[in-house]
């Protein structure tokens, strides 16, 4: 493949969804309610965060950081997708494909972090409540948000840069209803090796390594729970550790799954399928399993709806 046909190529076809043509109105009007449910659901969390000053504290710094990430992390994908659902051509430029990949990658990870930060800050509360305030410093926790931005760049970047050194026939196809990595290596026409090897190498410490602290830090919080056992703190562990490790577990389930460990048997529509899961349904459930369910931000919804309805009666 010559540089000029690399350079040639202006934009990839989508195939999308394996949706029948007769059910395409129906699941555009349900990915638009659920892409919607997201964004309102983690701007109310942001909001609610940066205007209750109750809640500026190193579990909700997180919650928000989290919030804007699964907010974006959605729109990278969602807007696309709905859009070529509406379209007879269904594409993506070279450039804006590049973009997806990059910022896919990037909010993708930042949430990553966010969930072990988040983790570690609920292990140290539970574990060693009299000592929090002393390790959880916003130091600290400043410390952590802005790591995890920095190297989240740093890994969007890398595979970004590796990717726009592959060749690509003019009009590829890519059977996904976005840019997806691993899909996007498939169609390439050049040696895809360094980038595979960067997946793996770089995939223990960006993915995996973080779902194992999480794990490690709720298989903690259940420890010290027991080993003051009583039914309404026992309970309480179980409904809140449950319902994260839930939702992590189907996010990072789906991620290993498709991308450190690639079975032979994976068809293209069933990796599209299981994408879903981590690009559409996991961002949309966060804000109702970490937050909305949460009393703190219950009481602070309340405080803003009572603020709005006091000025009717003056």
């Amino acid at each position: 493949m010559t540089r000029r046909n690399q350079t040639a190529i202006s934009q990839f076809f989508l195939l999308g969804l394996p949706i029948p043509p007769e059910y395409q109105h129906l699941f555009y009007a349900l990915f638009l309610a659920m892409y919607l449910t997201t964004l309102l659901g983690n701007l109310i969390i942001i909001i609610l965060i940066l205007l209750d000053s109750h809640l500026h504290t190193p579990m909700y710094l997180f919650l928000s950081n989290l919030s804007f990430a699964d907010l974006c992390f959605s729109s990278v994908t969602m807007p696309k997708l709905l859009q070529n659902m509406q379209s007879q051509v269904p594409s993506i430029p070279y450039a804006g494909c590049l973009a997806q990949i990059y910022f896919f990658l990037f909010f993708g990870d930042l949430g990553n972090f966010l969930l072990v930060a988040m983790a570690y800050d609920r292990y140290v509360a539970i574990c060693f409540p009299l000592h929090y305030m002393s390790i959880m410093s916003p130091k600290l926790c400043v410390s952590l948000v802005v790591l995890s931005w920095v190297l989240t760049t740093f890994h969007a970047m890398l595979h970004t840069l590796l990717m726009a050194r592959l060749s690509f026939c003019e009009d590829s196809v890519i059977p996904h209803y976005f840019c997806d990595m691993s899909t996007l290596l498939k169609v390439a026409c050049s040696d895809t090796h360094d980038n595979e090897l960067a997946i793996f190498i770089l995939g223990g410490p960006i993915v995996v390594l973080p779902f194992l602290l999480i794990i490690v830090s709720y298989a903690r919080i259940v420890s010290s729970i027991f080993k003051v056992p009583s039914s309404q703190s026992i309970h309480k562990a179980f409904s809140t550790c449950g319902s994260h490790l839930s939702v992590v577990s189907l996010f990072y389930g789906t991620v290993i799954g498709l991308y450190l460990c690639p079975s032979a048997n994976n068809s293209t529509v069933k990796e599209t399928v299981m994408s879903l899961m981590y690009t559409m349904v996991t961002p949309m459930l966060n804000p109702f399993i970490y937050s909305l369910r949460n009393r703190d931000i219950k009481d602070a919804l309340e405080k803003i709806m009572c603020k709005k309805q006091i000025p009717s009666f003056l």
